[in-house]
This record gives C-alpha cells, structure tokens and sequence, in this order.
C-alpha cells in the first residue's frame, strides 16, 4: 500500500493511493496514518479494504506520511561513497544524530533557508518508518518492527553543522528542513530496500545519483542498532543516510539559495519538489 496524508497544514485527512493513481480517503477507517494505524494488526486492516469503495479525494496539499513522530533519528556518513566524497572515515559503528521534529513538513513544501544561513545543503535519504515498538531487537527481526518506507530530504546547514561549536542537530532541525512523503510505501512493496536507486536534482541538474545499495550499515542492522539504546516507537522516522553528490563535496562547494528548486526521488518511493525561500 501507499498511503499518504491530504490537506492544508493541520487538516490532513489520512488516504491511500490506488491503483489507477487515486487518492483515496481512509479518514472512516483511521483518524490519521499512525500509531496503532501502522502497527502490523492495523496495516492488516487497512490492506484488506477495496480502495474502490473509499470516497475519492481530489489532488491537493500531501502532507507528511506519517503523524505523531516521536523521533526523527538520522543516520550520518552511512553511504561509503558519501564519506570518501567529504573526506570522512567510515564510522565503525552507525553515526547518530537527531532531527527536531518541528523540522518535518509534505513532501512539496517550501523550504525555508534560515536567517545567517550560507551553506544549505541537499541530500536525498531511505526513511524508515517504525509500525511497532522495538526494543533490544535482533538484526533477524529487525524488519517486523518496520511498518514501511519514505523518501527524506534531510535538509543541512553545513555551518550551523560543522563550524559551530556542539553537535550537528541545530544544522539538521531548522524549520522545514525534513520533508518526508509523499507516501508511506508499506514493506511488503519494497523486495529489497538495499537495492533501490536514489537520486536528486538542482534546478533540473542531477547532483546525486546513487543507490542504497552502497549503505555502510543496512536498514535491519540500523533498526536493531538504535533499539539497544532507545526503544523505536510508532512513527518513528530513521533517515538513513545519503549517496554522494551533496554540496559540500564539490569542487567548489554549492550550496542553495532563495528561488532553486529542488527534486528528489526514491525507486518506487516516489518523488518530491521544492522551492527554496529565505527565512528572513
């Protein structure tokens, strides 16, 4: 299933994509794409429903494809041609840092560049998406915990990042700096997610275009991992990492400016488009 999040900010509708491309209103069956909602029992629930009998919803706003997120944890330098393009070591063990969840918005949003900014950054990322509460998990069973995935833009601002004293968060939790969506693609589409072509592009130049197939540490590994240290609850989103190709690794370094646009997609995760605006 692919399902989505309809409507103006705070009025999204739950919804599941068709077929035939469709939108179609889920809002009799769930209150949003959450929570219980994505648990195993309740995707069951929702896959066992015939879209042609949900009242069709006319295209409109998506908002992000999952409510209610807790954690929004990433995962950095875990694409080993993303590292060698920075200049970075593979980390030995998963790099963690967290985004603030005031950070996510739809999939087509603006983003906003923030004040004193002059080094934002793009990088296309796998999200995973949690469906049930993971705690101390094998790499075995890693997967049953995962309700599905997305595609994440985790938007950087290299300075904030790396030239200021403290920790990368404040350089990945600027407003609108985690669009998630358009869909959660349940796990049962997805024949391999370390197999799945990811690509990115500036104003219709294409800067990243790889695969998640050059992940250091794969999406069970990463799943197990975090549930050692903290439980992963429902709606938990896990970004896992970005191909080469972003623009602090070019020669010169790029970097974003009010008017550029953005798109980015995910082999069979679908795609997002953004403007680029200033915040100030």
């Amino acid at each position: 299933m692919k399902l989505m999040r309809v409507g103006e900010i705070g009025q999204e509708k739950p919804a599941m994509l068709d077929a035939d491309g469709k939108i179609r209103d889920l809002s009799g069956h769930v209150s949003d794409i959450a929570g219980a909602a994505i648990s195993p029992e309740g995707l069951a629930k929702l896959a066992a429903i015939d879209p042609k009998t949900l009242p069709e919803l006319q295209p409109g706003r998506i908002g992000a494809c999952v409510a209610g997120t807790g954690k929004f944890i990433c995962i950095g330098l875990n694409f080993s041609d993303h590292a060698a393009e920075t200049g970075a070591a593979v980390p030995p063990e998963p790099v963690i840092f967290m985004k603030a969840t005031s950070a996510i918005v739809g999939p087509n949003d603006n983003v906003l560049i923030p004040r004193g900014s002059e080094k934002t950054d793009w990088e296309v990322e796998l999200g995973v998406v949690i469906g049930k509460t993971a705690k101390y998990v094998s790499e075995a069973d890693a997967l049953d915990y995962v309700a599905g995935y997305c595609v994440s833009h985790d938007v950087s601002e290299r300075a904030f990042q790396t030239e200021r004293a403290g920790q990368w968060t404040k350089g990945k939790s600027c407003d609108t700096f985690g669009p998630i969506g358009p869909w959660l693609v349940t796990k049962d589409e997805i024949a391999d997610p370390q197999n799945l072509g990811m690509w990115l592009k500036v104003n219709g130049e294409t800067m990243q275009n790889g695969s998640s197939k050059t992940m250091v540490y794969g999406v069970a590994f990463v799943v197990s991992y975090l549930s050692q240290f903290m439980s992963l609850h429902p709606g938990d989103v896990i970004s896992t990492g970005t191909p080469p190709g972003v623009g602090m690794g070019m020669k010169p370094p790029r970097f974003l400016r009010a008017g550029d646009v953005v798109e980015l997609g995910i082999e069979g995760l679908g795609t997002q488009k953004q403007t680029f605006q200033a915040d100030f």
